[in-house]
């Protein structure tokens, strides 16, 4: 079964519009400087998670924060410094659209973290000169600025980006920039998440003045360019899905090599380190397969994201979810078990706005889950405000398996 493109873009409409869960939309409001002066305050509160002790220093409390998913910790350290610090676009421009999308959410401890290290460099200490306050970007017509409205845009909205600002990205970056700043939008979205719900307090060190600089000198190339690693990464992939769906074939899609893997892999640095968090974090299964999928299904559909719905709706199906049950999900919560609606409720909250999250909510997540499980359903919440905003705003096709699926459950 081949879908045509066109009807692609219809099926992205009909399925953003058939699920009653609209994300808000917040609004940059406060300046950085009022930001950082907030995040003041929670230097000294208490994570609502245990914090591994400190091997130097300079440890963030973000890394230290997966105490009790010890193998998840140093891929988290390695994710952050291969999304900030490797590929083609400056590791400063990728720092300030963390700020941009820090002031976004009014996360203080996102905030806190560009910030910091922006000013360590010359380049970052410029930037910050220039940044913008409250409301939007003005007149993004450099690369730099381009880069912070492309961050708030896809931040408020996974289909934020038009057609005429995706033509205008693409006058400054070339395709696997593009993908580059995909990816480290949704990766700040995904850290901002994470921070307000396990409510991460700033490191001491945060507010020093001085910090070791690094200088950064990056050739941006005019052209996109089939690398080695791309290649060697791509084929690595390939090996371990078919594997993978060989041993477990319920914790598959069917579907060897996704389209969204396709795509990131323009950025290959930034996806192997995020193909190896995600498994590192994937060997804890305090929560099972099903209640994850119903996780991702509701920041989904409250993101309007199709690709990631009709993967969501595939992925139920091949784990036996009944088809009446998927259709009653469409119109209300009803045919949810008690702790899948926990979960749910959590998600879409966290989804739509993470800094309202609070010690009650993630009690509530706790007694039903476990300490381990609350982790993992928070972890799993901010995959898809990763995911969602990769392949919808890239406008990825579905792949065919995924469309007959949703076709067999919902008839259109």
């Amino acid at each position: 079964m081949h879908v045509h493109p066109v009807s692609r873009f219809a099926l992205l409409v009909a399925v953003s519009a058939s699920f009653g869960f609209a994300a808000e939309t917040p609004r940059p409001t406060v300046t950085v400087a009022a930001l950082l002066e907030k995040a003041k305050a929670i230097t000294t509160v208490d994570a609502r998670v245990p914090l591994a002790a400190r091997n130097s220093e300079a440890d963030a409390n973000f890394v230290r924060a997966l105490k009790s998913l010890p193998n998840a910790a140093p891929a988290m350290k390695e994710l952050f410094d291969t999304i900030i610090y490797r590929g083609a676009i400056e590791p400063e421009v990728k720092l300030a659209m963390g700020l941009r999308m820090a002031q976004v959410y009014e996360s203080r401890y996102v905030a806190v973290q560009t910030e910091h290290r922006l000013r360590t460099t010359p380049r970052g200490a410029a930037l910050l000169k220039s940044f913008p306050g409250a409301g939007p970007v003005p007149n993004p017509n450099t690369p730099e600025s381009m880069a912070l409205s492309y961050a708030e845009k896809l931040s408020l909205d996974v289909h934020g980006i038009s057609d005429a600002d995706f033509a205008k990205v693409r006058t400054m970056y070339n395709d696997s920039q593009v993908v580059e700043l995909t990816l480290t939008t949704c990766f700040f979205n995904y850290l901002i998440r994470y921070a307000e719900a396990f409510r991460i307090p700033v490191e001491d060190w945060a507010f020093e003045k001085h910090a070791p600089a690094s200088a950064v000198s990056v050739p941006l190339a005019k052209v996109s360019l089939i690398s080695d690693t791309q290649m060697e990464a791509l084929e690595a992939v390939r090996r371990r899905a078919k594997e993978a769906e060989k041993q477990a074939p319920q914790n598959g899609l069917g579907i060897a090599m996704a389209n969204s893997m396709r795509a990131m892999y323009l950025s290959p640095a930034g996806a192997s380190a995020w193909q190896a968090f995600g498994a590192a974090a994937g060997q804890y299964t305090a929560v099972d397969r099903p209640t994850k999928l119903q996780i991702s299904f509701a920041v989904s559909t409250a993101n309007g994201c199709r690709y990631c719905t009709l993967h969501q709706v595939l992925g139920l199906r091949r784990v036996g979810v009944d088809v009446a049950k998927l259709v009653s999900m469409q119109k209300d919560d009803s045919a949810l078990t008690p702790k899948e609606l926990t979960a749910v409720q959590f998600a879409r909250k966290l989804t739509k706005a993470p800094t309202s999250v609070t010690d009650a909510d993630y009690q509530k997540l706790k007694t039903t889950f476990g300490d381990q499980g609350a982790m993992e359903v928070v972890l799993q919440t901010c995959n898809f405000a990763f995911m969602n905003r990769f392949t919808d705003n890239l406008r990825l096709p579905s792949e065919d398996e995924a469309v007959h699926v949703y076709k067999e459950v919902y008839g259109k």
